[in-house]
């Protein structure tokens, strides 16, 4: 018999076996089995965050689950216990403990079958998009900003309030990126793969008016995002950043492959990306329970 506990925060031996599980979950599917602001909130208390620790028999973990302040979940089991009934008992754990919602990174099939099964229904698509670098078209042609907008680096310390003010404007529309705050900006400039000469910041006088935030991990460059303030929109202005970060990465970085993530319903923002010759990679699916 499963037992799940639900927690606010984890002690160090409990965050040590959800790591090598979590691990172990990523080396046999290929990719990250919880996102990084699910890693970052194992670092401690979160307004919110219940996290759920599976054990089968009182033994050792064999399935963790994470529902933020929003409700929606992250699941993942140990790959050497699956098929054995631990991801549904997890999910019906999740749901008691409050998620509305769940991810399906890659979107496994058996992850999908296993929401439909409980009442869950797709709302969102999110697209991982890759492209080879360098662009070699682009590699020494000029990039054109608007009149007035010059480029600078992020410096941390100093931009920090500016940067999450722009940051909501841009995204106010967007569920997670634009809510944004301190703590979570703090974070990420605390991660190892921080690195602010990959941190662009367009500006129109003292104003930060746009920005391309790149991140490197291994042999992989991202573009992190890219933000625009609503002021300086259809200018121009995203495609000179993401065209100054895709050319740091590259030429600057030498990296080969480049990644990002769209919604699929942004069509605008997909076929921006298709002509910067991106193309899908996978996917990662949102189910919401089925309220009626």
């Amino acid at each position: 018999m499963d037992a799940v506990e639900v927690v606010e925060t984890v002690n160090g031996s409990e965050l040590a076996a959800i790591q090598r599980l979590l691990a172990a979950a990523g080396e046999s599917d290929g990719r990250a089995a919880v996102s990084e602001q699910g890693r970052l909130a194992l670092r401690g208390p979160r307004p919110g965050v219940r996290h759920l620790l599976q054990r089968d028999g009182g033994a050792g973990l064999v399935g963790y689950a994470q529902v933020d302040a929003a409700g929606t979940a992250e699941l993942a089991v140990d790959p050497a216990q699956r098929r054995q009934g631990h991801g549904r008992a997890l999910a019906q754990a999740a749901v008691e403990a409050g998620a509305s919602a769940a991810w399906a990174h890659g979107g496994h099939p058996g992850a999908r079958r296993l929401a439909e099964e409980l009442g869950f229904q797709l709302v969102r698509e999110l697209r991982q998009m890759r492209r080879p670098l360098p662009v070699e078209d682009d590699a020494e042609a000029e990039i054109t900003f608007p009149p007035g907008v010059e480029l600078r680096t992020f410096r941390p310390g100093q931009d920090d309030a500016a940067w999450l003010a722009l940051n909501a404007a841009a995204f106010a529309h967007h569920p997670e990126q634009g809510g944004w705050t301190a703590r979570d900006l703090a974070d990420r400039l605390a991660e190892p793969w921080f690195d602010p000469s990959g941190f662009f910041l367009a500006t129109r006088g003292d104003e930060l008016v746009g920005f391309h935030w790149t991140k490197v991990e291994g042999d992989l460059g991202e573009v992190y995002v890219v933000g625009v303030s609503p002021s300086e929109q259809g200018n121009g202005l995203g495609r000179a950043l993401t065209s100054v970060g895709l050319r740091y990465l590259g030429r600057d970085r030498g990296l080969g492959t480049v990644l990002l993530y769209v919604d699929a319903d942004n069509p605008a923002a997909v076929r921006v990306y298709e002509r910067l010759g991106f193309t899908v990679y996978e996917v990662d699916l949102m189910y919401r329970l089925n309220s009626d």
